[in-house]
């Protein structure tokens, strides 16, 4: 496969996982602004953090104010990670790769896409309405992929984008709820704080799942183990881990251990950590500081990605 095809594979589907996320989090956000006593931006200003945009926001909008962030996620033309913006990303991706993808892939895409245009009936509809729109039409693409592409080195070099893409996103929103989206140390344990956290699971759709999984209360060190180290929930770091070395294996043709580039060491140490970690032993490290050393290791991964199969064909 053409390194070109193989890029343009992994960002259609690393920028549709965006893209859903974030669509995802504002929904989430909207439900827990009605809630919130300390006021809109006790919620809003921590989405901008967890989307790693603050200083893009407060340049473009420095009054602040729950319109500017809804705008700014969702069609700030300026913002390369808007909504809008990565669904023009991905469609234009697929686009230039048409014969390599299914034909309702990319007429699944090409339409939620066109939807988004200016002018279109999605603007006249409220945004909770917008919102889910564009989560089912995400998630439509998931299911038009999973049923109808073949598990060959293109479902993989897919797959890998997915992957990463959740790996980092639901570590940036756990980092996010533990320092700053609590205003104040007696809020914790309170009924602010529990209406936090089941927001964070909502946010990474794993409500339900801790709930049926768990039958726990909800508690702090309950949710970062579950959506850090549950071998199971297909949100969680350590899956999202275990899956990106599958995908990595199946395209080089062997064992990951086996490979001995870099890649394969980078990964295998995060899949040590991680697969074997427990969550006191985390939170005693520092919550903050695993997960901040955790999203370097992502982003080296994308690289280490992008130097084996996007750029070159040597091994590293």
């Amino acid at each position: 496969m053409l390194s070109r095809v193989a890029e343009q594979l992994y960002w259609i589907f690393r920028y549709v996982e965006r893209a859903e996320n974030l669509a995802r989090f504002l929904d989430v956000s909207m439900s827990m602004a009605l809630d919130s006593p300390a006021g809109g931006d006790a919620v809003w200003l921590p989405l901008i953090e967890a989307c790693a945009e603050s200083n893009l926001f407060e340049e473009l909008h420095p009054e602040g104010g729950a319109a500017a962030v809804e705008w700014f996620l969702l069609a700030q033309a300026q913002n390369p990670n808007a909504i809008c913006n990565c669904i023009a990303f991905a469609r234009e991706n697929a686009r230039q790769i048409r014969e390599v993808i299914p034909n309702e892939l990319f007429e699944e895409l090409n339409a939620l896409h066109l939807d988004l245009q200016p002018g279109e009936s999605f603007w006249q509809q409220a945004l909770p309405e917008q919102l889910q729109l564009i989560r089912r039409g995400c998630q439509q693409l998931y299911g038009i992929a999973d049923s109808s592409m073949c598990r060959d080195i293109s479902w993989h070099f897919a797959n890998l984008g997915r992957l990463i893409e959740r790996a980092e996103k639901t570590a940036r929103i756990l980092d996010v709820k533990y320092f700053l989206l609590l205003p104040s140390p007696e809020d914790v344990g309170g009924a602010l704080d529990e209406l936090q956290w089941i927001a964070l699971l909502r946010s990474a759709s794993a409500y339900q799942m801790y709930r049926q999984h768990t039958q726990q209360p909800i508690t702090p060190s309950g949710v970062a183990e579950f959506l850090l180290l549950d071998p199971d929930f297909p949100r969680s770091v350590r899956y999202c881990l275990n899956g990106i070395a599958e995908a990595i294996a199946s395209i080089d043709q062997q064992p990951l251990l086996q490979s001995g580039h870099s890649l394969s060491r980078s990964l295998g140490r995060l899949q040590a950590t991680w697969n074997y970690s427990q969550v006191g032993d985390v939170i005693d490290q520092g919550l903050h500081q695993v997960i901040d050393q955790l999203q370097q290791q992502i982003n080296e991964l994308h690289t280490l990605l992008e130097i084996r199969y996007f750029t070159s064909n040597q091994c590293t």
